[in-house]
């Protein structure tokens, strides 16, 4: 980790005490905030710290431990530094093109579908999926609960308004991800911004709910998570994949992302793999 510490010694020692640092600011955040990063990876957390302080120009983990205690503002900053924002339409537009294949056909005899987008970010993901499902002509019967534990990100989503410089990757994405229509028709746009459709928006509920510390809220016939579990340790991935498990139907199916597995699962033997290389599973027991 790139820290500039001039008043303590370097190697191991060095080493020991930003550890004991980094435990003991994570620890008071969730004192003082309630949100629990201390199962976050530490190389990732260890960049997000570094970013802040060299920002604010802190020259401390510990110094910051006093902002995070006494300065609400910095606190929020923090926290926002720490939520997992990186995301894009289409994202891995394989992983689309999989669903539409293999999973709308399973949806179709369902009389209403409940989708959750866990860790939505800022709502690319989830208004790919509700284009994709308005092809399909299931939006009208679906339901995404889309939530993140950033309610700051929640609200960026709930607006529909993207960067128009991202249109002309996110156009590629959607055509690789089997998209049936031009992609502009699901948005207008101004010099800025690409501003999507409100019918869209319709069936989509945005909500706070964070992964490490709430409970399930709903039962759901597909939950989608990609990319939020490699920033967790493994105990903490066992911890979301069995609250996944508890909140899927009965024959439901469960999205992740490319980099993450049910492997190392306590729950791994009750799925079965549907799509292997695009992480999609489903329940079986």
């Amino acid at each position: 980790m790139d820290i500039e510490k001039p008043d303590i010694g370097h190697g191991l020692e060095n080493d020991q005490q930003i550890k004991v640092e980094i435990d003991l600011l994570l620890e008071g955040i969730y004192r003082v905030s309630g949100f629990d990063f201390r199962q976050y990876t530490r190389s990732s957390i260890s960049r997000r710290i570094s970013n802040r302080m060299k920002i604010d120009q802190i020259p401390t983990i510990s110094r910051m431990l006093e902002k995070v205690i006494h300065d609400p503002v910095f606190l929020e900053k923090l926290l926002n530094d720490f939520s997992i924002n990186v995301t894009e339409m289409f994202r891995n537009p394989s992983f689309f093109k999989a669903f539409r294949k293999k999973i709308i056909p399973r949806l179709r005899n369902h009389s209403e579908i409940r989708i959750w987008h866990a860790g939505c970010a800022t709502g690319e993901e989830v208004f790919s999926m509700a284009i994709l499902l308005q092809e399909e002509g299931l939006m009208e019967k679906t339901v995404i609960y889309a939530t993140d534990m950033n309610e700051h990100v929640l609200e960026k989503a709930a607006q529909g308004v993207f960067p128009i410089n991202k249109m002309q990757a996110y156009t590629k994405n959607y055509m690789m991800a089997g998209g049936t229509q031009a992609f502009s028709e699901y948005y207008l746009t101004d010099q800025q911004f690409a501003y999507f459709h409100s019918s869209l928006l319709k069936n989509i509920i945005f909500a706070q709910h964070n992964l490490v510390t709430d409970q399930s809220f709903n039962e759901f016939h597909v939950i989608i998570c990609r990319n939020v579990l490699i920033y967790f340790t493994p105990t903490l991935q066992n911890k979301v994949q069995n609250l996944f498990y508890e909140s899927l139907s009965k024959d439901g199916f469960l999205g992740l992302g490319d980099k993450e597995t049910l492997r190392f699962a306590d729950v791994m033997q009750n799925y079965q793999v549907i799509a292997e290389k695009e992480r999609i599973y489903q329940k079986v027991n």
